[in-house]
């Protein structure tokens, strides 16, 4: 029942991470995409040194590795590999909730390292699912968006009034379809809230990052 979690920094993998727990599984280790600079997540663009903040919030290891998108299967499968050499690991935790593909290759990728995939979101309705995350005290901020939210939403904290919001908009509540990436910056289970800043705005492929920066650092 020990696990390893695959972990976004976003609100999905951490809410999945707190649902394993509370199911019984015992969290020993993080594992983190990067680009292939090794300075940001693969994923949501958060920088390395804030994804760090959080393991320690945890007080659990994370390990990273750099890819592109070509090369991240193989990688992937890699990683998980050396990690079942490292910790006494028997399950890997993924925050997908209803998109099938995406089920389909964690299981075949956490087989490959005889791990046994969990996902403990999978089939919850996806606007309840905020809410019950808002409800157990996971504070998420948004740390990029596609263009129909714009950058003005960077940084906004995911609450009851934002989801109104999003489906005035015609925006998924939990972003499924892409259309944001969230940092969680605050949890019950957190022995520190993680402070950052937005300094700057960059916007790649028609998406919006914030720029982030750890505070007192």
């Amino acid at each position: 029942m020990n696990f390893l979690c695959s972990w976004s920094g976003g609100k999905d993998s951490c809410y999945a991470f707190y649902k394993a727990i509370q199911q019984g599984y015992k969290p020993l280790v993080l594992l983190n995409v990067m680009n292939e600079f090794g300075d940001r997540s693969r994923s949501h663009g958060i920088p390395k040194n804030v994804l760090e903040a959080q393991a320690a919030a945890l007080d659990l290891p994370i390990h990273f590795f750099s890819s592109t998108w070509t090369d991240y299967e193989e990688k992937y499968i890699k990683s998980l590999n050396e990690l079942v050499k490292d910790y006494p690991i028997t399950h890997s935790i993924f925050g997908d909730i209803d998109i099938e593909t995406h089920r389909a290759w964690e299981e075949k990728v956490s087989k490959a390292a005889n791990l046994k995939a969990v996902l403990p979101l999978w089939q919850g309705d996806r606007k309840q699912l905020v809410l019950d995350m808002i409800e157990a005290g996971l504070e998420a901020m948004i740390v990029s968006c596609n263009q129909v939210l714009g950058p003005e939403f960077l940084g906004r904290v995911i609450d009851e009034s934002i989801l109104t919001e999003f489906e005035a908009l015609g925006i998924d509540a939990c972003g499924e379809n892409g259309e944001f990436h969230t940092l969680v910056v605050n949890a019950p289970f957190f022995k520190n809230r993680i402070e950052v800043d937005i300094e700057g705005i960059a916007t790649s492929s028609n998406y919006n990052f914030a720029n982030l920066v750890l505070k007192n650092q």
